[in-house]
């Protein structure tokens, strides 16, 4: 058990940093998969192929969301049992999640097959990106099992205070994924198809390597009686964290779509400059909703072993480190957001070019708030206050998609007025979640659970 760390002890400012730090880095490496097929499309084979694979992200971002639900679910739970010292309930969470989150997955599988091109339909994808959308999703989707076991690794290593051994799988899984990405497109001249297929390849054999780490990991972990394979009431704690986190990105990327539905009717320059755009915005989004996952294994460890006065200490250190990681990139997004747009599209229309600009210039500097927000979203889910959460999140994201059809349609500000409304989301959202935060139980130092709703 030498890589475990037990949050419950030390500097919570210094356990939260040791934790969080290789929780960021193997979050850059996880956006760098997608990051790295937009931008090996939209160097080597067009504006259009580049268009395509950010219309099919908004789509995988569905199943992500399913895949991270996993992952959250089995990681309090188990940070429970890890902080609390109960070795067998530990075990049998992580049984029980593998075969729930097999079954799910498979039924994910079936239904992504058949409703694919439905789904793509939906959201106006224009014809002349349809077919290699369909193409990008089907392979993707052949690929789930891979996405799925991997994210419930790395959350089982996270419940154990090791963040370091799933950042060195997906480092080495990332890096081969742009070489693989380069070596199909450019070498095999392969388009769409090749990134898919060096995703699939990648993301397989992390998966195999981190399945292969964390069951030789758990077996050092010593027990009393017989592990439960499937355990009724285990299964309905780790529901009770991992359905709420699902709703919530779902949701999201469900908004995402209907947002994309409303974009994609300003044309092909108009995507390409959003789906450049929002690579870059989802990357800083997904660092932040990380570092809050990070604050949940803290949060559950230390509910788990009865310690309710570090959550405080722990969410103003959390604040810090999101606060320090926002000033670089605020300077980096709003003055060079030109150079950042043109790595992903080769010689930009000056449609992609400025829709890309100006989606930056108005949602990065509300970074600042929306980080806020994910902190104490990561207390909340930590300490099992899911329906405090789930208000706070649908609140952001229903006035999101609200404003944005409100603003580009009904006020006639056009795509510019789609952007508007991630600050306002944002801003309404963060108010509710710090003013759940501060009622919650662990500003009475007692001992205790999950917090009471």
């Amino acid at each position: 058990m030498h890589m475990n760390k037990d949050l419950t002890i030390g500097s919570p400012r210094a356990a939260l940093w040791r934790f969080s730090l290789p929780l960021f880095g193997s979050i850059l490496f996880q956006q760098l998969y997608n990051i790295a097929d937009s931008l090996v499309v939209g160097k080597f084979v067009g504006e259009n192929a580049f268009a395509a694979v950010g219309n099919a992200y908004e789509v995988t971002l569905i199943f992500i969301a399913f895949a991270f639900g996993c992952n959250i679910g089995c990681s309090v739970v188990v940070s429970r049992r890890f902080g609390g010292k109960d070795w067998r309930g530990m075990k049998g969470a992580v049984s029980t999640t593998f075969i729930a989150s097999g079954a799910l997955c498979l039924l994910l599988m079936g239904l992504g097959f058949l409703l694919c091109p439905a789904l793509l339909h939906l959201i106006r994808t224009p014809a002349e990106v349809f077919d290699d959308c369909v193409l990008y999703l089907r392979i993707y989707i052949a690929g789930l099992p891979f996405l799925f076991f991997y994210n419930i690794a790395t959350g089982i290593f996270s419940a154990m205070g090791d963040s370091k051994t799933p950042f060195l799988f997906l480092a080495a899984s990332s890096t081969a994924n742009i070489a693989v990405d380069v070596l199909f497109v450019k070498g095999l001249g392969m388009a769409v198809d090749g990134v898919a297929w060096a995703t699939f390849l990648c993301q397989g054999v992390s998966c195999a390597l981190a399945l292969t780490a964390v069951l030789r990991r758990l077996k050092t972990v010593p027990h009393t009686g017989k592990v439960p394979r499937f355990s009724p009431s285990l299964f309905r704690e780790i529901a009770a964290v991992a359905v709420p986190s699902i709703l919530q990105q779902s949701f999201i990327s469900v908004g995402n779509i209907v947002l994309q539905g409303i974009i994609n009717s300003y044309g092909p320059g108009v995507m390409a400059g959003y789906s450049a755009a929002v690579k870059l915005n989802n990357m800083v989004i997904t660092a932040f909703t990380t570092l809050g996952n990070g604050m949940s294994n803290f949060v559950a460890q230390n509910i788990g072993a009865g310690k309710n006065g570090r959550v405080r200490q722990g969410f103003r250190a959390g604040l810090e480190m999101v606060y320090l990681l926002c000033l670089p990139i605020l300077a980096l997004y709003l003055l060079g957001g030109r150079q950042l747009i043109r790595l992903f599209i080769e010689a930009p229309s000056a449609d992609a070019l400025r829709t890309g600009v100006t989606f930056l210039r108005i949602v990065t500097p509300f970074y600042l708030v929306v980080s806020t927000k994910l902190i104490a979203d990561g207390v909340l889910r930590g300490a099992g206050a899911m329906r405090r959460f789930m208000a706070a999140t649908f609140s952001d994201l229903i006035l999101r998609v609200t404003l944005a059809y409100v603003f580009s349609a009904l006020l006639h500000l056009g795509s510019t007025g789609i952007w508007c409304a991630w600050p306002v989301g944002w801003s309404i959202g963060t108010i509710l979640s710090v003013l759940f935060y501060r009622r919650g139980s662990w500003h009475e130092d007692k001992q205790g659970g999950a917090c009471a709703e």
